[in-house]
Formats: C-alpha cells, sequence, structure tokens
C-alpha cells in the first residue's frame, strides 16, 4: 500500500537533517538532498512495517500543511 507522509527537511553545516512531524522519533539525516530523501523514505518505511494498520491509518490520517510567512525586523 502507498502513503504520502509529510517530511520536514532543515540544511546546515553538515548536511541534511529530515524528520516526520506524523511519526514521532521517525528521522534521519544525509550529506546530500538527495541522500536525505533516500534515506527518509527506507526509515519510514520501516517504521510503518512495525505498526500494526489500525495505528498506521491513525498516524497517517494528520493532514500537514506548512508555509511561510514574510516578517519585517526593524
Amino acid at each position: 500500500m502507498s502513503y504520502k507522509v509529510s517530511i520536514v527537511i532543515e540544511k546546515d553545516d553538515h548536511g541534511y537533517y529530515a524528520y516526520s512531524p506524523e511519526l514521532e522519533g521517525c528521522q534521519t539525516q544525509g550529506d546530500t538532498f538527495e541522500d536525505v530523501i533516500a534515506n527518509m523514505k527506507e526509515a519510514i518505511e520501516l517504521y510503518l512495517e512495525t505498526l500494526p494498520e489500525d495505528e498506521r491509518k491513525e498516524y497517517l490520517s494528520k493532514e500537514i500543511l506548512t508555509t511561510y510567512v514574510e516578517v519585517n525586523v526593524a
């Protein structure tokens, strides 16, 4: 079965860090953006495999939207 899972990716001096707000503790890192995406897909698949079907549906029923706001700082 295929699922869409929200992830957040942050970049710093050491590479990329990613986590899923829907799946507590599901996180990874990578040297490149492509690495962190591949690592995150694997981490999510492994995480979901540990959950019973009803728990998967509960965790993945959340709708997480992201956007940004522009602010002015004096």
